[in-house]
């Protein structure tokens, strides 16, 4: 959501430079587009265990209560599910699926920084049957243990279905953790277990919930999850977007896939940490800043040429309204 002009014009940039992967030859897992004209900002990506090569997103603030289920063979719609017995959504943010196929909703952006009191978690069943119809929700109150902050990250471990938010800081947030379970009796306090170097925007467990990936506009982060006590590993190989905002591991755990918003906004694949294929990520600097280890000189060079592209574009602009 909201963002300094620096990073999204050097995002904007950028994301106008690159050429998208094309989903055209059906390969699914290894990159589609979004072609439905109704998903126009999609900020979150989960990939379905129950219906192999679906992944379920959702649109940003200003939408309804609904989720697309998105055939990532064609990058066609093949569901609109609308969430009942919730309140309007003020920020969705995230998806994640959790045990027992369970499909949770993370309504916790707050552009004003802090804003609301609290935030929301829908969880729906996904599901048996992919068609348009209405599915109802179980709605849980979320406050954070140091008061109010903005989020785009939730996750749930597929393994003991605990719920985790990241909030979203410049400087780096923190992982929260929630209730062992969830109660629609009062608030959840979720509290912060745990150090997250980067500007969150999404974040996903890999299937056996022993890695934990963080991306933001301009890189990610794998962690080992080590119990909650996160241990970073390495960087992620994040691509280039207009405004990447969703991150998900494919099913069976071999890709990490982003997504960004914008109308037929391009799912980029690639190797998940510790893939064959994949770069070795590096096991050091476990509590450093995004700009250690070893791969700190390609990404503070990388949002070195991406400040100097916005620089340039803005002054050009300003030129060409004085002449």
């Amino acid at each position: 959501m909201r963002r300094s002009f620096a990073v999204l014009a050097g995002v904007l940039l950028m994301g106008a430079l690159t050429v998208p992967a094309s989903a055209a030859d059906g390969t699914g897992d290894q990159g589609f587009t979004l072609k439905d004209p109704r998903i126009a900002e999609s900020s979150g990506l989960a990939a379905s265990r129950r219906h192999p090569g679906i992944y379920w997103t959702h649109n940003d603030s200003g939408d309804g209560p609904y989720i697309f289920a998105v055939d990532s063979r064609t990058g066609k719609t093949v569901a609109r599910v609308t969430l009942r017995g919730i309140g309007a959504p003020r920020d969705d943010e995230a998806i994640s699926i959790g045990p027992d196929n369970q499909i949770y909703l993370g309504d916790i952006g707050d552009n004003f920084g802090g804003k609301w009191p609290y935030v929301w978690i829908y969880r729906l069943p996904e599901p048996k049957v992919l068609k348009d119809e209405t599915v109802t929700a179980t709605q849980y109150v979320v406050k954070y243990e140091n008061g109010p902050r903005d989020a785009e990250s939730l996750v749930v471990h597929p393994k003991t279905g605990r719920v985790y938010i990241i909030d979203k800081k410049e400087d780096g947030g923190h992982l929260y953790e929630g209730p062992a379970t969830l109660s629609t009796s009062g608030a959840n306090i979720f509290k912060p277990i745990a150090t997250v170097d980067l500007w969150a925007t999404d974040a996903a467990f890999s299937p056996d919930g022993r890695q934990l990936a963080v991306r933001g506009y301009l890189g990610g982060i794998s962690y080992d999850w080590n119990g909650g006590r996160i241990k970073r590993e390495g960087q992620l190989d994040v691509p280039l977007q207009r405004q990447g905002e969703g991150v998900t591991y494919s099913a069976d755990g071999t890709k990490l896939l982003y997504s960004s918003e914008g109308v037929d906004s391009e799912v980029v694949a690639k190797d998940a940490p510790g893939q064959p294929s994949a770069k070795s990520p590096s096991a050091k600097g476990s509590s450093g800043s995004a700009g250690d280890g070893p791969d700190a000189g390609s990404y503070k060079l990388g949002a070195v040429i991406v400040a100097v592209g916005a620089a340039a574009l803005f002054g050009l602009r300003r030129l060409r309204r004085r002449s």
